[in-house]
């Protein structure tokens, strides 16, 4: 590939990454592919190899956050870990755990709250949301444990005016190493205790 393509190429996928961040910090969206999507299609981009991957817009989107959203986007992550801790204590028998945007820090104005909870009966969840008289909506997704594929059921209900959604994975998946994708990173989470302490610190 010529020196100059390739530079070309690299401008573009720095300034899709940037107008990506941008899109997920204003706009709410929290989908990387579809704000990588988006963005692309506002920059006239259609060489999808100039396509950023996730670890590049993440980077730009704390950056734009720092920058553009400072105070705000402190506030907005303590209300969030604040009330994903008080959701985790509700469901402390189901061995919950912090991922996503709260826990990284990069939620939006928009966010969700993304909790992991382990247990060998999915039904005692829905049983819990029931007796407490939580409506919740059900939903499937893919995750990887290993090489092994798990299909994982998602109920997302409403928890003080904010979406929290409950990812149900066997109590055994709890010991593996969780992905989105085959090739894809390890599922950041926390427990209950460091949640706690990102609070303590105000991280």
């Amino acid at each position: 590939m010529p020196r100059d393509t390739r530079s070309k190429q690299l401008q573009m996928r720095a300034r899709i990454a940037a107008t990506a961040a941008r899109l997920m910090a204003e706009d709410g969206i929290d989908d990387f592919a579809l704000a990588k999507r988006k963005a692309a299609r506002q920059l006239g981009a259609v060489d999808t190899r100039s396509l950023p991957n996730n670890d590049e817009v993440e980077a730009e989107l704390h950056a734009y956050q720092r920058l553009y959203q400072g105070d705000e986007q402190r506030q907005r992550i303590e209300y969030m870990r604040t009330l994903a801790l008080e959701v985790m204590h509700a469901f402390e028998q189901f061995r919950p755990y912090l991922a996503g945007p709260v826990l990284k820090g990069t939620v939006g104005r928009y966010g969700e709250i993304d909790l992991q909870l382990f247990t060998d009966d999915c039904k005692a969840v829905e049983l819990f949301l029931l007796n407490r008289g939580i409506s919740y909506d059900v939903s499937d997704q893919r995750c990887y444990n290993g090489d092994q594929v798990r299909a994982v059921s998602v109920l997302k209900c409403d928890w003080s005016g904010v979406p929290v959604n409950l990812a149900v994975y066997a109590l055994q998946d709890e010991r593996g190493t969780l992905k989105s994708s085959p090739d894809g990173r390890p599922i950041g989470r926390a427990g209950i205790e460091a949640v706690s302490q990102l609070l303590v610190r105000r991280i």
